[in-house]
């Protein structure tokens, strides 16, 4: 007889997930940082092992995919670490002003097509750690057209928010894919 898993034991094993082993006292930066990790960390996990299904649309008439979550998530962290709290004069590798939703509608399958999204969405990841890392504080501020001014902790804050959201799609999609459920 075959005992039941849990669903998370489908992704990460019986181990305890690496994920969520930040502190949950202390520091405030290395709280949000930690968190926004593993939130990261998710989405990877959600990705792993399905390079050629990652393209696969959620159903007719979505465009949702897991790979339109990996450019659209590289476009919000393009967005925020580096347009309004960097302040640099960049535009959305995937969206544009004629086609607002392209991070989800180019997601298109291919082995060029997801190796350009994961390219993307690290070398965000890595613009907003190191900018995390040698940011004075959290109170370091930016200008957002729609939020005004906003601060790194409620960029942070947000960004949790954010990729929580789009790893619950992710869940949902993965599901579909190959049948495999978790945290």
């Amino acid at each position: 007889m075959t005992s039941r898993s849990r669903r998370a034991e489908l992704f990460t094993g019986a181990e305890p997930d690496p994920r969520f082993s930040g502190p949950a006292d202390g520091d405030e930066r290395r709280m949000l940082v930690d968190f926004l990790g593993a939130q990261r960390a998710t989405l990877e996990l959600k990705c792993t092992g399905v390079d050629t299904e990652l393209s696969r649309r959620s159903v007719p008439p979505s465009t949702l995919s897991l790979l339109g979550l990996v450019r659209h998530l590289a476009d919000m962290e393009r967005r925020w670490f580096r347009r309004v709290l960097a302040g640099q004069d960049v535009r959305p590798l995937f969206s544009t002003e004629t086609d607002p939703d392209g991070d989800f509608d180019g997601a298109v399958s291919g082995p060029s097509a997801v190796a350009a999204g994961w390219d993307a969405w690290r070398s965000e990841v890595a613009f907003a750690e190191r900018f995390v890392t040698e940011a004075p504080g959290l109170a370091v501020t930016g200008h957002d057209e729609w939020r005004g001014t906003v601060s790194l902790r409620w960029v942070l804050v947000h960004m949790v928010e954010e990729y929580a959201r789009h790893n619950g799609h992710a869940d949902l999609l993965r599901e579909r894919i190959d049948g495999a459920t978790g945290l």
